[in-house]
């Protein structure tokens, strides 16, 4: 089938890359006029609207970066939602829960099956083809695509079928990262303090319990060489940490060290990181404690 793509940002345009190699017939739209230039030379087909992307396409893969944004795409006018060929939408975006069973009713009185597929991997997993991929929704839908998720994704799951099931995994995900890296920042923080070296610690947790995806490629690999470059930017894990908490209490989930750990980054926010990678966020830990965790 034709597959339409909106979004080519920094997620977005790797996966295009992938897609075009496996050989889709790609439709794609962005507000980036070098974005569409760069796919159309990769093969694609450039859409003026996101609606003429479901005029071309049956099955259209959207990446955008808030809720609203999805919402306008989707939903609003000269949104794929007037698309006349489009019969499958699918949300690689961070939206929550709430906003997919919102999208997903809408899509649904014109016809069209939503899937929330949201990622997992960052931009080094999306240049790769290494994403995962987690997706939820219809099984026929998830069938009808799952050749196309694993053209850019190397776990790729249909966790249930249940529209927003996928969206909840993403942000349990992202809140077990965003919590992790305060925690483990924090205790290293200490351990500076009281004189052992940042590198010592964190070699010695790499081979110990402690272990975890924060020590070993954030902090061991980012933070003590001072490059603060994971590739995700601190006001998109603001979101998906925010978004988590609300959709936590709505489903009557406690989460009191989650929330305890998101108001750092609304701190690192607060004091105008937003822009900036998310790892900043050790950053007001190190002030805190008057150290860094740096290597020795």
């Amino acid at each position: 089938m034709a597959i339409g793509f909106i979004g080519l940002g920094a997620m977005g345009a790797p996966m295009v890359r992938h897609l075009a190699k496996a050989g889709q017939d790609l439709h794609v739209f962005d507000t980036n006029p070098a974005a569409l230039e760069a796919a159309a030379a990769l093969g694609a087909t450039v859409c003026p609207s996101a609606a003429a992307v479901g005029h071309a396409a049956e099955a259209v893969l959207v990446c955008l970066p808030t809720p609203d944004i999805v919402r306008q795409v989707v939903l609003g006018p000269g949104g794929v939602i007037e698309g006349s060929k489009v019969r499958i939408c699918v949300d690689h975006s961070t939206t929550g829960p709430s906003a997919a069973r919102e999208i997903a009713d809408r899509l649904a009185g014109r016809g069209i099956t939503a899937l929330d597929a949201p990622l997992a991997g960052g931009v080094s997993g999306a240049q790769a083809g290494t994403l995962s991929v987690m997706v939820s929704g219809e099984t026929w839908a998830y069938e009808a695509l799952a050749p196309v998720f694993r053209s850019f994704g190397r776990h790729v799951v249909h966790v249930g079928t249940g529209v927003g099931q996928g969206q909840a995994l993403k942000l349990i995900n992202n809140m077990i990262v965003g919590a992790n890296l305060v925690a483990a920042s924090e205790a290293i923080l200490f351990g500076v303090r009281f004189g052992l070296s940042a590198d010592a610690i964190l070699d010695m947790l790499n081979a110990s319990t402690a272990r975890s995806f924060v020590t070993e490629s954030i902090l061991a690999d980012r933070i003590l060489d001072r490059r603060f470059d994971f590739g995700f930017r601190l006001e998109l894990m603001r979101k998906d940490l925010r978004l988590c908490v609300a959709e936590a209490e709505a489903a009557g989930a406690p989460m009191l060290i989650c929330a305890l750990a998101k108001q750092l980054y609304e701190l690192a926010h607060a004091h105008g990181g937003g822009q900036d990678d998310m790892t900043v966020v050790v950053k007001e830990l190190e002030r805190a404690a008057g150290a860094e965790i740096a290597r020795s």
